[in-house]
């Protein structure tokens, strides 16, 4: 039997905290979550993957912070590892980063240990957050059922034209709007997104580009960021496509 990897430590508290963002901001786990929603079925696409993804956000969101870095290993293979005093105020980042913190780990390692656990408290910051909501509803006049539907605020919609007009539209990513292209297309997801986002060769073409990390001309600060963000990326797509379907 393989052997599981060992999942996140529990938080520390000797780091400085000197998080990038808000607690009330959203994370990219969570807009990658909201966007992956189908509200036509009130189901999330890529369940058999979204552990990984949503994983891959978390790393993509450290990475975009500098709460991480990549650094190669004895064997020349890329590990991630923390970067020292930077822990991330957000609970569900600074618990990846804790893993992480305790010693520098492979990509897929840290895809395989964070992720299990991050869809529920994902969702309940979107339901909190009223990006979704909960509906009870009757079948067959007997039986009550809860099921999620689109909160009614456009976050959702918004993301999506975002996302649109960066693999279809030829807009210029953004650090956030390329990240979510890039986790999209490594998810295996994107044919679903269909006519909305066409499934034309164009568009692969572009989102295979913005997951090896080729967003344009860009800043030379954002270097950093586009080189992790590839890692992860490309990580999850072979993540993604080991996975056993059904």
């Amino acid at each position: 039997m393989a052997q599981q990897p060992e999942g996140p430590r529990a938080e520390r508290g000797a780091e400085t905290h000197v998080g990038t963002r808000s607690l009330d901001a959203p994370t990219l786990a969570e807009d990658l979550l909201l966007l992956l929603f189908q509200p036509d079925s009130g189901t999330i696409a890529g369940e058999n993957t979204l552990s990984y993804v949503l994983a891959g956000a978390v790393l993509a969101d450290l990475a975009a912070g500098e709460h991480i870095s990549a650094a190669p290993s004895r064997m020349g293979f890329l590990n991630v590892e923390a970067v020292e005093r930077r822990a991330p105020t957000d609970r569900i980042l600074r618990s990846a980063w804790d893993y992480v913190a305790a010693r520098p780990r492979g990509v897929q390692t840290v895809l395989a240990a964070i992720g299990p656990t991050l869809r529920e408290p994902l969702l309940e910051r979107l339901l909190t957050r009223r990006d979704l909501r909960q509906e009870s509803r009757t079948t067959l006049g007997l039986f009550k059922t809860t099921v999620i539907v689109e909160g009614g605020n456009g976050r959702r919609a918004r993301i999506l034209s975002d996302v649109r007009e960066v693999l279809a539209g030829g807009a210029e990513p953004t650090p956030r709007s390329a990240a979510l292209s890039a986790l999209l297309w490594g998810s295996g997801t994107l044919p679903q997104f269909d006519p909305t986002i066409p499934w034309t060769s164009e568009v692969i073409a572009r989102a295979q580009e913005l997951e090896r990390g080729n967003w344009g001309a860009g800043a030379a600060a954002e270097a950093v960021t586009r080189t992790m963000t590839a890692i992860i990326a490309g990580s999850v797509l072979v993540a993604a496509a080991a996975r056993p379907q059904g």
